[in-house]
This record gives structure tokens, sequence and C-alpha cells, in this order.
């Protein structure tokens, strides 16, 4: 069976291991992969959406996954659909769900799905009259994709202002700013939910709770993540039977309504405010650092899971009784600026853990650090304790020069 999965990070080496794992038989290709993913299959340099669905029609691609946000909202599905390609991942128009923040706002408005008291506009003195109903801390976010970071958490009014100023002007990200939200602070725990789908159906996969800030003690700037475990304790089944009820299901019966059906992994992410469940926001693919640790949960065939879903056929899934930790270790100078590649070596395999690649590069058999985030160090065990401790004891095993990372990866389910 060939398979292409699109993107170049820990998430699509996850995935990767995850098919291996599964088929012998299965031959992979990744556009563009990275410096590790050369060891499970074939890199290709083939930009053009267009270009790629011809390369997966000549050389029978019978799954196609798409990772990352980018080609999702730029339409490689909508491409690869019309040369009757199977696909996994939602049309151009469905990942505006993660591609236009406004029109998600919009959407949960439309559908009555919980969320935080809001403000969609480009026009500053609308949003300066918005926030000065507000009390602070308050949120002004850039409607565009930025990569996770378009996303201020103001501690005043003016700081807001500032933000929303620099947003509609273009410093700050781009034509991405030059729509805000501008939305009330929700103060409780957060949790990411996600669930596979295909259309019309759904099945839900174990609740994931991400460390976004750099340090320890949830201190320093937001990353792209520093560490994820799975599942949360946090997360009991009376909530997870209402994000269901109150969340996937009206969304998938909007998007349907809509002329969009959703197909993909919805990703919710949810602040949790006195045991009420708020969507934050959605992303419409696999979150990064969180599917590393939800891999290696999945009892059964992903690569028959996910061609089910792209065929509108979903199944139900069986999942593992097993808990998943997942530390990123992180260049030395990330998330502020670039860092000197170095030479990555592993002293000592760890039992029920491993490794998943994400910034590297490969220079004849080794591999180097290329990247802000490198590599998440993922272990599974009957306990959160038992999985995080294998995750640590295998990253104390990986040396590269600048190596970073927490030390406190689920410390919310062991406090």
């Amino acid at each position: 069976m060939n398979v292409l999965i699109i993107g170049s990070g820990g998430r699509e080496y996850a995935i990767a291991l995850k098919l291996k794992s599964e088929k012998s038989n299965i031959n992979l290709y990744f556009a563009p992969g990275n410096g590790a993913t050369s060891r499970l299959g074939e890199n290709l340099d083939i930009k053009d959406f267009r270009e790629l669905a011809k390369f997966a029609k000549k050389n029978e691609i019978a799954l196609t996954i798409v990772g990352p946000e980018a080609p999702l909202s730029e339409g490689v599905v909508d491409i690869f659909k019309e040369e009757g390609l199977l696909i996994f991942g939602p049309s151009k128009a469905a990942a505006r769900l993660e591609a236009s923040k406004a029109y998600m706002k919009d959407f949960l408005a439309r559908n009555n799905i919980k969320t935080a008291k809001y403000l969609n506009t480009n026009d500053k003195e609308k949003a300066f009259k918005f926030i000065d109903t507000l009390s602070a801390p308050m949120v002004v976010k850039a409607d565009g994709l930025c990569a996770g970071k378009g996303v201020i958490i103001a501690n005043s009014r003016n700081e807001a202002k500032e933000a929303v100023s620099d947003m509609l002007s273009g410093a700050s990200f781009g034509d991405a700013g030059k729509f805000v939200v501008v939305e009330e602070f929700l103060d409780g725990f957060e949790l990411s939910f996600f669930a596979i789908c295909d259309g019309e159906n759904f099945v839900s996969l174990p609740v994931a709770q991400d460390h976004k800030r750099l340090l320890d003690n949830d201190e320093g700037p937001n990353t792209g993540g520093m560490g994820a475990y799975a599942p949360s304790p946090l997360a009991s089944k009376a909530l997870i039977k209402r994000v269901e009820e109150e969340v996937v299901k009206p969304t998938l019966k909007g998007m349907k309504n809509e002329g969009s059906p959703f197909c993909g992994v919805l990703f919710v992410g949810l602040m949790i405010v006195k045991n009420e469940p708020y969507v934050l926001e959605f992303n419409v693919r696999f979150g990064d650092p969180e599917c590393e640790v939800l891999m290696p949960l999945i009892d059964g065939n992903l690569s028959e899971i996910l061609l089910n879903a792209a065929k509108g056929e979903l199944k139900p899934i069986s999942l593992k009784d097993e808990f998943a930790v997942g530390v990123v270790m992180s260049s030395k100078n990330y998330p502020y600026k670039s860092s000197p590649k170095a030479k990555i070596s592993v002293l000592n395999d760890v039992k029920d853990a491993h490794i998943a690649y994400a910034g590297v590069s490969k220079e004849g058999d080794e591999i180097y650090a290329d990247g802000g985030r490198v590599l998440v160090c993922v272990a599974t065990a009957k306990s959160i304790k038992e999985a995080r401790d294998k995750a640590y004891e295998l990253c104390e095993n990986v040396k590269f020069d600048g190596a970073h990372y927490r030390k406190d990866i689920a410390w919310q389910a062991l406090k």
C-alpha cells in the first residue's frame, strides 16, 4: 500500500511511525518530510499541489494524509479530489474553521456552541469601544493563520488597543491581522479534544493536554507546544459526553448545512470554566505535539481508519488502556531566533519509549537539530507517572548542543 504524507514535522513523523508499525508492506512518501522521515520512506521535493496529485496518480497512492493547516487552507484536498484521489483532510471551505478565526467565531454563534463573548472587526474604533466594555485581561487574535502565534493576551485595555492597532495596520502579522477578533478572557484550564470525522460521523480520541509555555510552571513565552500527555484525567466521562453532544455533533451538522461537510481531524481547543466547556478555537488537523502522544494510543490500523474516513465510511475504533507522555526537546534559541545546527546522539534506548523527529536534517547517516522544536520523546505506560518517567529517561539519553526541555510535563495530572 502506498501512502503519501504531506508535512514535515513531528506530527507527520508520528503518523508515519504508527503506519510502519502496522504493516510491513506499506510504502511511505513525504512531501516534503524532514531529515528523519527519509529513514521511513521517500522525501519528495514537489511543492505544487497539482504536480503532487499527478505524482500520487502515477505512483498509485492509495491514501494521502495532510498534516499541517496551511496546505488544507490552500485547497490541497479539493485538488486531489478533482483527480479522483483519496485524501484525508477537510476541503478548503471546511478548513475555514481554522483559517479564519472570525468565520469560526461566527460559526459557533450561528450554531449555539458556547464560546467567549467576542467582536470580529477591521474597524479600529469599533474594536476600541468593545475593549472598553471588557475587564482585563482580554484576548486579541489575528483572523488568519499565524502558525499558532497570532494570539495576544492583553493585561490592560491600553495593551489590547495597542495590539489591535498593530494588527490592523499590518505591522504585527501582515495580511493575517487585517481583521481581528477581540474577546473576553476565560479563566479555567485548557484541554485538546480530537475527533476523526467523515463528514457525518465521528470517533473521539483520548483527550490531551498541551503545554504551550517555554518554561516550567507555565512561565516564559508561548511556543508551538513543549509537551503533551493523554488521556487527561481532567476530562471526565461526563465532560467528554458534553463536548461530543454540545460541540462536535452541532459542528458536523452545521458544516453540512453550510455545504462544507467536515472530513478530517476536528481539533477542539477547549477552556473548562467551572466545569463548563467553552470553545477557544478549532483546528482542522492533528495538533503537534498532541499527535505524537495520540498515535501510540490507537489500538488499530491507522491506515484503515483514515481510509474509511476519507471514503465517508468511518467505523468505531478501539483505544489502548494506557497513557502517553511526550516531552519536546527544542533548540538553544527557540522560540526567539534560529540556532546553530547540532548533531543529535542517542545514547541508549528506553523500553516503551521512542523519538518523533521534527526540526531535523540529515547529513550522511547522522541526524542534526535544525529547527526550533527538534524532537519529541514519547513514552507509554499504564500510569501517567510511569509514562512521564520513561519519557524523561529518554530525554536524558538524547544529546545535542543547546538542547532545552521542560521538566514538568503532565504536572496538572500529577499535582
